[in-house]
């Protein structure tokens, strides 16, 4: 039947849609209400259930037993209701990721995870709910229960699911195709990836350190695991070990064995990480927390790392503005909170210079704000944006030239609000590029493929340049 649907179970139950589509529609229309444009066609249904056998092979038992929200999407799917379905699958992927998330150290992931202040008031698992879905996805990735493909793909349909699904009014249309792909993505790149040996391994390493004395010996053999890290898990491996060190509740044998494992590990942590080990001592001095200051300083030690302890407090509170307006940005009503906190960093900056330790994290923060959501342009705050982009210095302006090297802003540039912004950055920065290879690179990114700009940071040519534009930041 041209307009039939038959879903085959174990007792080979067979589905009419288009009887129950009629009667449906037929029940609202007898209130006055509207029918029109209210459920998607049949066809594109029959496209999400003539594919949705392989894409659920995918899921083993234990998982698939569980998995309510999908259950959810395909009744939601059956009945023709595409933007509920969307918000169904995005609700099963946060579900599974945060079970994923719970098997893991913890309190290494919310040291990855969350920026500011809010760290403090997250302790355990039961915590994992108060973390908004960017920062959940954001942590998963640094510790790889996310693929670096997954966490692309994962924004753009959280993207889909805030501004085309359910979860707000909207009249976008959603292909059947396009939810099988979605669905497809999430239980391959989430659900079922398997963990990493590196993950695998870090998270042994941090047992280790928390209930073990690590031996002269066994820090040896462990430098050459460190030697193996990629930048990326370096730095989140650094900024791991320093929560561990300046909790309160951290035992002793544990700080011995990060008294003999940093070391090892300092040289291969980048300069903006070690940097916000300085932005934390400021951050602990601020709000009065005497000893995770003095554990911080203890940290630095170390490596005798005094000199990137922060010159001024001032610091403190230009980072805490940033990840204000950081949070606001990725928040659902990032239109309404980001003004306020825009403001207070114009404030904060007036006519000073940023410090060197902050430079990397303000001009990232202001290069990701102004490019937008991909959704639409927070007017109020886009002066302000423009005005603090104007002041950039010299340094700052190859760290902008060059911020599209982050996944987030790499991510955005899959979105063409994003990419139109972008343009209109470079056009802000161009009049004060004075330095030849700067302009190379942004000659480069102008005559790249604006549809392949999400792609840029992998391109080998562009890479050379950047390699160059690094040197000058030394």
């Amino acid at each position: 039947m041209v307009n039939e649907i038959i879903i085959n179970s174990k007792e080979d139950l067979s589905i009419t849609l288009t009887n129950y589509e009629v009667g449906l529609l037929n029940f609202i229309e007898s209130f006055g209400l509207p029918t029109e444009s209210v459920l998607v066609g049949v066809d594109e249904r029959k496209r999400v259930f003539r594919n949705i056998e392989d894409a659920l092979n995918l899921l083993n038992s234990n998982i698939k037993s569980n998995a309510i929200y999908i259950s959810k999407f395909l009744a939601a799917t059956s009945a023709g209701l595409f933007d509920s379905a969307l918000n169904y699958l995005w609700d099963e992927t946060i579900s599974q990721l945060r079970y994923r998330v719970a098997q893991y150290d913890i309190e290494y992931f919310y040291d990855l995870a969350v920026k500011g202040d809010k760290r403090k008031r997250l302790k355990g698992i039961e915590d994992l709910s108060k973390l908004d879905d960017s920062e959940l996805i954001e942590g998963a990735k640094e510790i790889d229960l996310v693929s670096n493909i997954g966490y692309r793909h994962l924004d753009h349909i959280k993207y889909m699911r805030n501004w085309a699904s359910a979860a707000h009014p909207n009249q976008s249309e959603i292909t059947g195709l396009q939810l099988i792909s979605w669905l497809e993505t999430c239980i391959k790149e989430v659900i079922s990836l398997p963990a990493s040996n590196v993950t695998i391994e870090i998270g042994k390493l941090l047992n280790n350190i928390k209930s073990k004395e690590i031996s002269l010996k066994d820090a040896d053999n462990i430098s050459s695991f460190f030697a193996r890290l990629s930048p990326e898990k370096a730095n989140a491996l650094g900024s791991g070990l320093f929560g561990i060190y300046t909790r309160l509740d951290t035992n002793e044998i544990s700080k011995t064995n990060i008294n003999r494992l940093l070391p090892i590990l300092w040289e291969q942590l980048d300069e903006s990480t070690k940097d916000g080990f300085g932005l934390k001592f400021a951050r602990f001095t601020a709000n009065g927390d005497v000893e995770e200051a003095r554990l911080c300083r203890a940290f630095l030690n170390i490596v005798s790392g005094e000199q990137y302890l922060p010159e001024d407090i001032r610091i403190t509170e230009i980072n805490n503005a940033l990840d204000n307006l950081f949070n606001a940005h990725i928040s659902i009503g990032n239109f309404y909170t980001e003004p306020s906190y825009a403001r207070q960093l114009k404030r904060l900056i007036g006519d000073h210079a940023i410090p060197k330790q902050i430079d990397s994290k303000y001009v990232n923060t202001l290069v990701d704000v102004f490019l937008t959501n991909g959704n639409g342009v927070c007017w109020d705050s886009e002066g302000i944006f423009v005005e603090l982009i104007k002041t950039f210095t010299e340094r700052q302006v190859i760290l902008a030239v060059m911020a599209f090297q982050s996944d987030r802003i790499s991510s955005k540039l899959q979105f063409s609000l994003c990419n139109n912004k972008y343009d209109h950055l470079l056009m802000l920065l161009e009049p004060k590029i004075t330095i030849p290879a700067v302009n190379e690179m942004v000659m480069a990114i102008k005559n790249y493929g604006k549809e392949n700009r999400d792609s840029m940071r992998d391109d080998s040519k562009i890479n050379k340049i950047v390699s160059v534009l690094k040197r000058l930041l030394k």
